[in-house]
């Protein structure tokens, strides 16, 4: 056999064999020796995790230490028949099985009726059922009553990534253990041992890198361990890793956000650009600032962590001072405006051009100042009048960037102070003032509103069920701004009058009714059977009568006619 053929990978030439030789997992395996060395041992195990993690290779290692010829121990020997044939995958007595593959009812009613019998060789038959969670309802409901009440001989092991698919009477006849996500520091000094096993020169940066996208799995991490030393011919270099991976580099990332902190959009699109060409992922890139706004905030909360060992020079000096100059406003800003457009750039048909919309929106909300500056800034500089606050706009004042995310402000230019109306002395000339600016107000207060009480400031009001349900803060607001005095408006269940348009259609039907009786209009409407009069127009105001506030009626429609 040539040595291409017989080459095992990394995640397999390393694969733990005792409890020693796992790690990140101190919990479990301490439960798990005492129990071995006092004999409470269980009949179930259930192991979850992600993956990667050790699941499988913790009920091999399971598997050993109780069938190992010196066992049960703690510490299998590794050279005993049981010992090698577990180890190899063909033990007689140790039937693993895949679940994802083998789901039905009738592969569990072959595991029911093989317990029965003692093992051929070993001390205990032992069950290992991996991604256990893919088991149909009818396997799991057939499994349960021989799990509950195992012979003394049998053992089950599960394994699963997806612990809450599994039926909860599966779980309370199971002994449960989590293996945790493996830490990246420890991932890195494993890969580091690993490594020189291998012969190949791994710098710590890389090393970390790698850690970092294994995200707590040993085996995601070995797999791209072995391509980084094929990939490199033994050197594994921490630029070499970034361009396998797909990553931008941490100072250009530290560039691209700064200078989009800073408002340099040119700078920074050419930043994102040059990352795309040497084959980032726009993704990735936004998932590197989110990494480094965390790490920013951390180092903003507690400045020592910059000074960790582990922390590169570059990042130590540079980070601590965008740290520092940076607030926490805009780094929490930042982060939620990243999350949320990572998620965009990932669902984008072009990733590229989410990102560049995301790093934009980003530069234009960084300055915003936080709603304490906003409120320092108006005390200092007061608006002119409540209808000219400050602004952003091209005439007005409003904040304007800065290098850091700060922000300062410009007092927009002092306006000349709106002229007071005077004030109204009846509801009539009240409403009348809503007319031109307020057209939705004043048809509610001539259809809609009775009055009940006036007095200049005061107006207390029974609107019916189709009136607004703010009109009377929003009247009241309203005659205090354009007036100058304090407006109050109440709401009152008394029936009031009627209301202004009630009251002008009474008065146009009373000046039809009194034009009736004249003299000329009856001999009119004489001469003109089909006739009839449809409204009344004075040439001066009526006697004894004021003349309406009102040129039109709301919603209705007068004719004027000569008669």
């Amino acid at each position: 056999m040539s040595e291409a053929s017989a080459y095992r990978v990394l995640a397999r030439k390393y694969r733990p064999t005792t409890f020693a030789d796992l790690i990140g997992q101190e919990a479990m395996v301490r439960t798990l020796k005492n129990a071995i060395a006092s004999g409470r041992l269980a009949h179930a195990f259930v192991l979850t995790g992600v993956r990667g993690v050790g699941k499988t290779t913790t009920a091999r290692i399971i598997a050993r230490a109780l069938n190992c010829a010196e066992g049960p121990t703690d510490k299998p020997c590794g050279i005993c028949a049981h010992c090698t044939s577990i180890a190899e995958d063909r033990h007689v007595d140790v039937l693993e099985m895949d679940a994802a593959s083998r789901t039905g009812v009738n592969d569990i009613r072959e595991i029911i009726e093989g317990v029965r019998y003692r093992p051929t060789q070993a001390r205990f038959k032992i069950y290992i059922i991996d991604e256990v969670h893919m088991l149909s309802t009818a396997a799991f409901n057939a499994l349960l009553k021989t799990l509950e009440e195992p012979p003394e001989h049998v053992k089950f092991i599960f394994a699963t990534t997806e612990i809450r698919k599994v039926p909860i009477t599966v779980l309370s006849r199971c002994q449960r253990f989590d293996l945790k996500r493996v830490d990246s520091d420890m991932l890195a000094a494993h890969f580091a041992n690993i490594a020189e096993k291998e012969g190949a020169s791994a710098d710590a940066g890389a090393l970390a890198l790698i850690a970092r996208a294994a995200d707590g799995s040993v085996r995601d991490g070995l797999s791209l361990l072995d391509q980084a030393i094929s990939h490199g011919e033994g050197k594994v270099g921490e630029a070499l890793v970034r361009d396998m991976l797909g990553l931008a580099d941490r100072v250009r990332t530290f560039d691209l956000f700064e200078s989009v902190m800073k408002g340099e959009m040119a700078q920074a699109l050419d930043l994102l650009g040059q990352s795309y060409a040497s084959g980032a992922d726009p993704a990735v890139t936004l998932e590197d600032m989110l990494e480094l706004v965390h790490w920013l905030t951390r180092v903003k909360l507690a400045p020592q962590l910059a000074n960790a060992p582990g922390v590169a020079e570059a990042e130590r000096v540079r980070g601590g001072q965008m740290a520092q100059t940076l607030s926490m406003a805009a780094l929490t800003r930042s982060w939620q405006m990243l999350l949320k457009g990572l998620g965009e750039t990932r669902s984008a048909p072009s990733p590229l051009q989410a990102a560049e919309m995301v790093l934009i929106r980003l530069a234009y909300a960084a300055d915003l100042p936080s709603p304490a500056e906003t409120v320092e800034a108006v005390r200092k500089n007061p608006p002119a009048s409540p209808s000219n606050p400050i602004s952003g706009g091209p005439s007005g004042g409003g904040a304007r960037a800065v290098a850091g995310g700060g922000a300062s402000f410009e007092s927009a230019p002092a306006a000349a102070p709106r002229a007071l109306l005077p004030m109204p002395q009846t509801f009539q000339e009240t409403v009348a003032l809503f007319k031109v600016s307020e057209p939705g107000l004043y048809g509610s207060l001539c259809v809609n509103i009775h009055l009940v009480h006036f007095e200049p400031g005061f107006i207390e009001i029974n609107p019916d069920a189709q009136a607004p349900k703010n009109l009377a803060n929003r009247v009241g607001e309203r005659l205090t701004e354009w007036t100058g005095t304090r407006w109050m408006v109440s709401i009152s269940n008394k029936p009031g009058q009627k209301t202004l348009r009630n009251q002008e259609l009474e008065n146009q039907a009373q000046q039809k009714a009194n034009a009736a009786r004249h003299p000329l209009v009856q001999a009119v409407l004489a001469a003109f059977p089909e006739a009839s009069i449809e409204a009344v127009r004075f040439n001066a105001p009526p006697p004894e009568a004021e003349a309406p506030v009102f040129d039109t009626i709301p919603d209705m429609q007068s004719q004027d006619e000569d008669l």
